[in-house]
């Protein structure tokens, strides 16, 4: 046991480490919990975003810092916020990321957790082609790359990552890790295998908790993973599934993943609009890191805009804006932050209209909102008249990616 004169010394010199290191650019340098590097490297300024989220941005002095900063501001818009108007709110007016999925290792899979691995589509190239465009021509800096339970097994329920299909799959998110994006690891599977739920009469806990140990132990190195648990549980207990989920993130730091962002799914897939009367906002807040903490542990949230919140027509009628307003009023009074991992439309005006409404909501709160991931690119084909394609073509993006995600995310 190290006495008292040793624990001062270890402190002393992990304080003065901290203060000599310096972030690399477009890095996180401040923050609410945030305990890494405060001051960026030269060129770089340490810039308040938000209460949580301070980031090493490009201007004049290099390798400034702005802690201080960051803790009075997280103060002031706190009490700012509560007088805020009904689409008002105390973020810095731009969140922290703005992405697209890449979808194709999850076709076939099916709301039941089913998949027919025949509908599988390889995104290891072109998916990362894809990507690369978004980056350079879009700036944006996450995507969200979901894939069946079942195709990462090869259907082998409770067993190891199937060496071919893992290793296409990881083909897609190592593209994503070389463009310095965020890569969210999305399983997408409903909280479900073949009809059972996880942990309430289907796959055990256990064989869950084995699939994300194997990912977690895989990543566990990399800064820019994000875990998403689950794609879009529906029809379950919502207790005992905060329970399931509490057992997956406490696997998942187990395995020495503990600095990267976990995304915490609720029921009704996961409906932004429903996150609180349904229960999910309460039971998944009991969720903890091993030490208790609530660090880096996200809710991950989804709307779409047409009639039935499907994402399945081509037309949108809804506007989100009070369900947004409502859930950041929440997120803020219980010191949360959510993600936008799930949202799109069609490419028509009707989209155009109400998704900018709700992104410039979403921007207007992004004190509590890191950011959105649009549904979709990947293996949709243009051929196939796909209601919410974002697959660019030739080199061009979609009308809705260019009227309302770039525009929303660059200006």
């Amino acid at each position: 046991m190290k006495n008292h004169h040793t624990q001062s010394l270890v402190a002393l010199l992990s304080i003065s480490a901290a203060a000599v290191a310096q972030q690399t650019a477009w890095g996180q340098c401040g923050g609410q919990g945030w305990t890494g590097p405060t001051s960026c490297a030269s060129g770089y300024t340490c810039t308040y975003s938000n209460a949580y989220y301070s980031q090493c941005l490009p201007g004049s002095g290099g390798g400034g810092s702005n802690p201080t900063t960051t803790t009075t501001t997280m103060v002031r818009t706190t009490t700012t916020a509560s007088s805020s108007g009904p689409t008002g709110g105390s973020g810095g007016g731009k969140v922290r990321f703005a992405g697209v999925n890449i979808a194709g290792f999850d076709f076939g899979v099916k709301t039941d957790g089913s998949q027919d691995l025949t509908q599988v589509a390889d995104e290891s190239v072109d998916g990362v082609n894809q990507m690369q465009h978004f980056v350079n021509a879009d700036g944006f800096n996450i995507f969200r790359l979901p894939a069946g339970w079942e195709f990462l097994v090869n259907s082998n329920l409770g067993g190891s990552l199937d060496s071919n299909n893992f290793g296409k799959y990881d083909k897609l998110v190592q593209g994503c890790l070389s463009l310095g994006a965020h890569c969210i690891v999305d399983v997408h599977n409903y909280a479900r295998w073949n009809g059972g739920v996880i942990g309430q009469g289907g796959p055990t806990d256990d064989q869950f908790l084995s699939l994300w140990t194997q990912l977690a132990t895989k990543y566990k190195s990399e800064s820019k993973i994000i875990f998403g648990v689950m794609n879009e549980p529906h029809d379950l207990n919502i207790n005992t599934w905060a329970a399931t989920v509490q057992k997956a993130v406490t696997a998942i730091r187990k395995t020495g993943a503990t600095s990267q962002m976990i995304l915490l799914p609720g029921t009704d897939y996961t409906n932004a609009a429903n996150f609180i009367e349904n229960g999910s906002g309460a039971a998944l807040s009991a969720v903890t890191n091993p030490d208790g903490s609530t660090t880096n542990l996200i809710f991950d949230v989804h709307k779409y805009l047409d009639s039935d919140n499907s994402g399945t027509h081509v037309e949108c009628v809804t506007d989100n804006a009070a369900a947004f307003t409502n859930l950041a009023q929440w997120l803020r009074s219980n010191k949360r932050q959510a993600m936008l991992t799930e949202t799109g439309g069609g490419n028509v005006a009707s989209c155009g209209q109400y998704m900018c409404q709700q992104l410039d909501v979403i921007n207007k709160n992004s004190d509590v909102y890191l950011g959105w991931t649009s549904w979709s690119a990947g293996g949709f084909q243009p051929s196939w008249n796909y209601a919410l394609l974002e697959t660019p073509t030739n080199g061009v993006d979609t009308y809705l990616v260019k009227q309302c995600f770039v525009p929303k995310w660059r200006n």
